[in-house]
């Protein structure tokens, strides 16, 4: 049996990733990771910790998938599995880098001097997020209001894409296996999924039908079936 970590993305607290770990089959025990640290190495820590010795498989959304990628690349032997939703191995070219550091620092600042309630607000406007019905925004709500504006600075500071380094050239070499997930109408994120699939020798990609950049919450049931399905896989290997 494994235990799954589950990683929320930016602005998220743990209890994002409820609806799936709520259906999870009980034959796997799961850990929903709320952090409390705000910058990219605090959140880190905060990952290993949780995960603990015991093989657990990582399951990161967004910018947590992106800590969970860092995190297997970091200490594979820590870990059986990894799951990533709507996330990347990180910006490539420089310049793309470059432009999206700007536009975080810009953010950032902003984020700063603003009252929570209007960062929460311009935050749900993004187009990312277009798909989402106007309920499942408001069920958010909460979760994204319980941070300050210093913290989510500090985190699009240190875990920003445009701060991170791309590691797509580490996941040949990455023994850990992979499934890559991202709703069929994220197609940036798909197209990501693909790319890290195809790199990984363990990897898969998974498209799931119906869903935005926030699968997790518009069709929950889908991801799980295919996080059960990979988790299966990996007790098969270990026979």
């Amino acid at each position: 049996m494994f235990t799954v970590v589950f990683v929320p993305g930016f602005m998220q607290r743990g209890d994002a990733w409820t609806p799936v770990a709520d259906l999870l089959s009980q034959r796997y025990s799961s850990v929903l990771v709320d952090h409390r640290e705000h910058d990219r190495e605090g959140r880190l820590r905060e990952i290993a910790e949780a995960a603990g010795e015991g093989g657990a498989v990582l399951c990161g959304y967004s910018l947590g998938g992106r800590l969970s990628l860092e995190a297997v690349l970091r200490e594979p032997a820590r870990y059986r599995g990894l799951v990533t939703l709507g996330s990347s191995a990180g910006l490539q070219p420089e310049a793309d880098r470059d432009a999206r550091t700007n536009a975080d620092e810009q953010l950032a600042s902003w984020m700063e001097r603003s009252p929570i309630e209007e960062v929460v607000y311009v935050w749900e406007r993004q187009p990312l997020f277009a798909d989402q019905s106007e309920q499942l925004i408001a069920d958010q709500r909460p979760g994204r209001s319980s941070f300050s504006g210093a913290e989510l600075a500090r985190l699009l500071r240190s875990a920003g894409q445009g701060v991170t380094e791309p590691v797509w050239h580490h996941l040949p070499a990455l023994e850990v296996p992979l499934l890559a997930m991202a709703g069929s109408r994220d197609e940036r994120y798909l197209a990501a999924a693909r790319r890290m699939a195809d790199l990984v020798p363990n990897g898969r990609a998974e498209a799931i039908e119906g869903a935005g950049h926030a699968a997790q919450l518009q069709r929950p049931d889908a991801v799980v079936a295919r996080i059960e399905r990979f988790l299966g896989e990996l007790e098969q290997r270990l026979d």
